[in-house]
């Protein structure tokens, strides 16, 4: 086992590597000038290069690439060049935001779609389960902008309920929490349903009605526990597609988030935002797969991993 996390942590720092020269080269590839965009379209072209030379932005790419990793292992993501600020400092301000965003999406869709795919699983080809898997349908095809937009309809203008822009309060996290989870929770619902229809065939599960085992400890104690591992490696792959997913999220709710900093950066030719906010999220992604990886030896103790 020490081994084996041991393993997945190399292939962490190895993925992270790779994944942070693919955003520096994209982000150089990104048409326009962030110098004239902070200089102004009509700047003298000696105040450009000046600019340009003091930032770095003409020395070679493999240098600029090599300064930008080298300060980042350090801490130092540079200054922002558009508000001139650290970048560090926009990031602190902003993650949190988008942290709680994906990790409250994630619940959600977790809870609701375990307990959708469960009751289908039961009533498997029943009325109740061709409506939650239509549900569930609906719930993968609905884009999570658009349910966010009915959300604000619905729930603030018209029922006035919960806000609808800013995370001042805890019931400003309900809308987005519920926008941005709820298109995952068909997927979850889903997956759930099919794993469970594959356990609950088994032996073991006829052999504990058999004895007279409540049905409900039969569902979640041997049902549901070895059903668990492709539940769990679509929620860490589901966390990954909400932390990413939640830029759009945030410009609808007008929550100061990470996205919404990488949209603007996107948008200004930020390069050292854009280049920070891209590493962080997916070291993020990286970092909770891992662990998601991890887990599978605690899922289902009959799981032996071995190095490589």
């Amino acid at each position: 086992m020490l081994k084996y996390i041991v393993s997945k942590l190399i292939s962490l720092v190895v993925i992270l590597f790779v994944v942070s020269i693919l955003v520096f080269l994209m982000v150089h590839m990104i048409p326009g000038d962030p110098v004239l965009n902070m200089l102004g379209l009509h700047a003298p072209p000696d105040a450009v290069q000046a600019t340009r030379d003091k930032m770095g932005l003409n020395d070679p790419l493999h240098i600029q690439y090599a300064r930008f990793i080298t300060n980042a292992l350090k801490g130092d993501f540079g200054t922002s060049i558009r508000t001139r600020r650290p970048v560090v400092d926009e990031i602190l301000g902003r993650y949190r935001y988008t942290l709680v965003l994906a990790v409250g999406g994630t619940l959600v869709a977790a809870f609701i779609g375990i307990v959708i795919g469960i009751v289908s699983a039961i009533k498997q080809n029943k009325f109740l389960d061709n409506f939650l898997m239509i549900f569930s349908l609906l719930s993968v095809s609905t884009p999570s902008f658009f349910l966010a937009i009915i959300f604000i309809l619905i729930f603030s203008l018209y029922l006035g309920w919960f806000p609808s822009i800013g995370m001042y309060s805890a019931k400003h996290y309900v809308l987005p929490i519920f926008a941005l989870g709820m298109q995952s929770v068909g997927l979850i619902a889903r997956m759930t349903r099919s794993a469970m229809l594959e356990v609950l065939r088994e032996d073991y599960v006829r052999t504990a009605y058999a004895k007279g085992v409540p049905a409900h400890r039969v569902i979640l104690s041997h049902a549901l526990r070895n059903a668990l591992i492709p539940i769990v490696t679509i929620l860490g792959l589901r966390f990954g597609g909400l932390l990413a997913g939640s830029a759009l999220i945030e410009s609808v709710f007008a929550i100061p988030g990470i996205g919404r900093l990488m949209i603007d950066a996107v948008l200004t030719r930020d390069y050292p935002v854009v280049q920070s906010t891209v590493l962080v999220l997916s070291t993020t992604f990286v970092f909770i797969n891992t662990i998601v990886d991890i887990l599978y030896r605690l899922v289902d103790p009959r799981i032996h991993y071995q190095k490589g």
